[in-house]
């Protein structure tokens, strides 16, 4: 099966070509450029980029993959949750594919197809779900903070979420108290290498509580009331370091404390993470650390495949396909809250 991905929930045009689990092309456009003049995503200016640079991203996908769109077994492109304008660009780009090639069209949920990015890898990317395990998934972004009980191929329950701000709202939120430019979380985590995670002492809203969900609206207004009682901290080159330590710190150690209890009460034998800031250093370092010590195997998302990519979609759709899921209705319209089940 040889099918086409587009990827346009939010600020990412991504295109991708799968056949038969194996990635052939995997191209993104980004917008981090253009938004980061107004400190976050524009969804207007969003979805005009896509607009601009939808076709000539998979005229290059094929391109890059030597095939043409005859050669397409199956169309798929994100469906929801996401900007609804953004998600309508690529959507409706695919249900034109679809009914002009007359080829299946499969609409695949954002967070669904994070949950099996981890077990994609290797050059060129391939999905490896012979070692597929029941786990418990961290999808982890600038707009979602997820916990997720994956419990066979395709078949899942959510465990807890984000009350409030997620977690990487919370590094750009408290990146811009900072001073840093938008996106914060990428800055904060090299500023955070050099600097002390000891050096504040900052609240892990939730850590002790016996559920699954996340709150980071407390972190933000504490670094918020430091900031205003002391100024001159983010002017100071080793103060600045020390409080993206400790933002950082707090961040990750509720993260990867709620994942590593879930997957212990469950009994899985698994934990597996994606989503943007799953690119994070300190992240990726403190999970398999505590993977390790709880005897858990772990599998982090290629820093490729943290962000909107198009690879996971396609990789997801053909799953669906091939265990005798139907394909999407092609009048059926985007859902920009659609939640996962």
């Amino acid at each position: 099966m040889t099918l086409l991905a587009l990827e346009t929930s939010c600020d990412e045009t991504s295109v991708a070509v799968v056949r038969s689990g194996r990635v052939l092309a995997n191209l993104v456009a980004s917008q981090v450029a253009l938004h980061a003049e107004y400190g976050g995503v524009v969804p207007e200016l969003a979805a005009r980029e896509h607009l601009r640079n939808l076709l000539p991203v998979a005229r290059a996908a094929l391109q890059a993959a030597g095939l043409t769109p005859a050669q397409l077994d199956a169309v798929a492109a994100t469906r929801g949750p996401g900007l609804p304008n953004a998600l309508m660009v690529g959507w409706n780009a695919a249900r034109g594919l679809a009914c002009a090639l007359d080829r299946p069209l499969v609409g695949v949920h954002h967070h669904e197809a994070h949950l099996y990015s981890p077990w994609v890898g290797g050059q060129p990317l391939a999905a490896d779900f012979s070692a597929f395990q029941p786990n418990v998934s961290l999808i982890v972004s600038g707009g979602h903070t997820l916990l997720v009980h994956v419990q066979a191929e395709l078949q899942h329950r959510v465990l807890g979420g984000t009350l409030d701000d997620a977690a990487g709202e919370c590094f750009d939120k408290t990146g811009k108290l900072l001073g840093l430019a938008y996106p914060a979380g990428p800055q904060m985590d090299r500023l955070a290498e050099g600097g002390n995670p000891a050096a504040f002492d900052l609240p892990r809203p939730l850590l002790r509580e016996a559920n699954d969900d996340f709150s980071f609206s407390g972190l933000k207004t504490a670094v918020r009331y430091l900031l205003r009682d002391r100024p001159a901290l983010a002017r100071q080159p080793e103060s600045l370091r020390d409080l993206c330590a400790s933002i950082q710190a707090a961040i990750v150690e509720v993260l990867v404390a709620k994942t590593v209890r879930a997957a212990r009460r469950l009994g899985v034998g698994w934990v597996t993470a994606s989503g943007g800031v799953t690119c994070n250093r300190a992240l990726r370092r403190r999970l398999a650390e505590a993977c390790e010590q709880a005897g858990l195997g772990v599998r982090l998302a290629d820093r490729t495949l943290c962000t909107d990519n198009a690879a996971m979609v396609g990789i997801l759709a053909e799953r669906k396909l091939l265990r005798g899921q139907p394909p999407t209705e092609p009048d059926a319209d985007v859902l920009p809250d659609w939640t996962l089940a």
